[in-house]
Parts: C-alpha cells; sequence; structure tokens
C-alpha cells in the first residue's frame, strides 16, 4: 500500500519559524510533524510513502480502511468537528456524503473535512493535468454520484497553520537541562538540548531545540525558535514567536513580536511587531 503526503506548500502563516526549515520538519511534542504521520502510516501497513514537495500521531487508518473497503465508493475522507474548513453533509448511518462544500460561508452542515482521504486509483483519472484542487473540483462530482464516503475522526483535531496552535500539552525532552527554582507549566515543551536557568518561569509556551533561556526570564504564551537565546531578566509574552538563532538582550520586554531569524532584539517591543 502507498500514501501520498501534501507537503509543497511554503508554511507562510508559520512564519518566521518556516523561514528556516520546512513546515513538515517543525517538531511538534519535539518531534517533526511529518514523522507522527509515517509513523502512524507504517503502523497499519504502508510500505512506501510519496512526499509531494497533522501532527496527530493516531489518525484511525486502519479503520479507516476498512471501511472503505466496505462501502464500494470510490474515495473516503475523515470528517471532524466543524472550524474554517470544508463542510461535509452526510448520512450518519452509512457514511455516504451528500454534499462536499470547500470552506462554504453558509452554515450547511456540523462535519468538516479533516485533510485525510483514501482513494481509488480510478479518483486519479478525474483529476486534470492543470493545478486542481481536489476538494473544490473533484469531491464534490464524486459526492454528486454518491460515490463519496466519510468516517468520523474520534478524538482531537486541530489545523496547524498559526504559531498559535503550536503551543501544546506539557512535554520536557529528557536531554534539556532545567535550573534550580523554575516553574514550568502548564501547557509547555521544551525541546532536546535546551538549557533553562534557574529561576525561569515557562508557560503555555514552546521552546524548540537547543535554545539557551538564562536566569530569572519569562516566557508566556510563545515560541522560541531554533538555538536562540533568551537572557536574563527578559520576559517574553504575547505570543511572540522568534525565528532561528534570536538573540533577546538582558531585561528585554516583548509583547507580541514576530522576530525573524538571526536577529538581535536591544530594545523593547511594547506592541505586535514585525522585525525583519
Amino acid at each position: 500500500m502507498k500514501a501520498l503526503i501534501l507537503v509543497g506548500g511554503f508554511g507562510t502563516r508559520l512564519r518566521p519559524l518556516t523561514l528556516s526549515i520546512p513546515k513538515p520538519l517543525v517538531e511538534f511534542a519535539n518531534k517533526p510533524m511529518i514523522l507522527h504521520q509515517i509513523e502512524a502510516l507504517k503502523a497499519v501497513g504502508v510500505t512506501e510513502v510519496v512526499l509531494a514537495i497533522n501532527y496527530q500521531p493516531e489518525y484511525p487508518f486502519k479503520e479507516m480502511i476498512e471501511f472503505h473497503k466496505a462501502h464500494g465508493g470510490e474515495a473516503s475522507i475523515v470528517v471532524t468537528k466543524p472550524s474554517k474548513c470544508g463542510v461535509v453533509v452526510m448520512e450518519e448511518t452509512t457514511g455516504k456524503v451528500d454534499k462536499f462544500v470547500e470552506k462554504p460561508k453558509l452554515f450547511v452542515g456540523n462535519k468538516i473535512n479533516a485533510g485525510i482521504y483514501l482513494l481509488n486509483p480510478s479518483v486519479l483519472d478525474r483529476i486534470e493535468l492543470r493545478p486542481t484542487s481536489i476538494e473544490k473540483a473533484i469531491f464534490p462530482k464524486i459526492a454528486a454520484e454518491k460515490k463519496l464516503y466519510a468516517i468520523v475522526l474520534p478524538g482531537f483535531w486541530m489545523d496547524i497553520a498559526t504559531g498559535h496552535h503550536i503551543v501544546g500539552n506539557v512535554l520536557v525532552h529528557e536531554s534539556a537541562k532545567i535550573g534550580e527554582g523554575c516553574l514550568i507549566g502548564p501547557d509547555v515543551v521544551v525541546g532536546p538540548g535546551c538549557v533553562v536557568e534557574a529561576g525561569i518561569r515557562l508557560s503555555r509556551c514552546t521552546v524548540i531545540r537547543g535554545v539557551r533561556i538564562k536566569k530569572h526570564a519569562c516566557i508566556s504564551s510563545s515560541i522560541i525558535g531554533w538555538h536562540s537565546t533568551v537572557s536574563q531578566w527578559a520576559r517574553v509574552e504575547n505570543m511572540t514567536i522568534l525565528g532561528e538563532d534570536v538573540h533577546v538582550w538582558d531585561e528585554i520586554y516583548s509583547s507580541g513580536g514576530v522576530i525573524l531569524p538571526h536577529k538581535e532584539i536591544k530594545s523593547s517591543i511594547l506592541k505586535p511587531e514585525i522585525v525583519m
């Protein structure tokens, strides 16, 4: 069995992190996002993965394959609760899709496209040799022919698109060094090789690999990119995002700053702005 993962986007909404590394390789819970997907596919018997240049590792691939084989249609999609995504109107008992509307402006149903598809080879024959949105051009036609089915995704799902979505549950890598008197949590990820010195306060933040946070700094609701340094008594909050190799000087305050890679922050950022 083969799988196709679409990884060709620029990840612009996740900048400045994606200025240094492609979005699929950005760590989520200390592991590249795409590795979560590949491991899950391997677990259900996929032998070849094609990357066309979710973090969630428990997609119901086995159940989806069984569901797809049983219904006899052309395509199956995973659906979940509504958000700003394509909406699916389906029969609850059979999973047969009556209507597929990509990002509708009006309410049409209470299930949305979770971005996981299982397709018969015949679906590929429907795609023209030009830039095509399978969600907008293909799925509505298959649904109209009553050959599109949906399986409901249990548990939690979210779209990882902007920095606001990276902040997750508590996880500290075993190689990270944590100093005395630190208060960490809730909702904190500390990556491999990080050094968190004494008296640090971390809450609702992601600290990616190789970061150094010096004494008595405070980081809240922010993302600290690879190999960056937050110096002593600095305060970083309000969805500040540091790109790779950013140096924040002593006693600096940043509220909502978006800092591009390899920058030094020598003066405070009092309101959301981009530092280039």
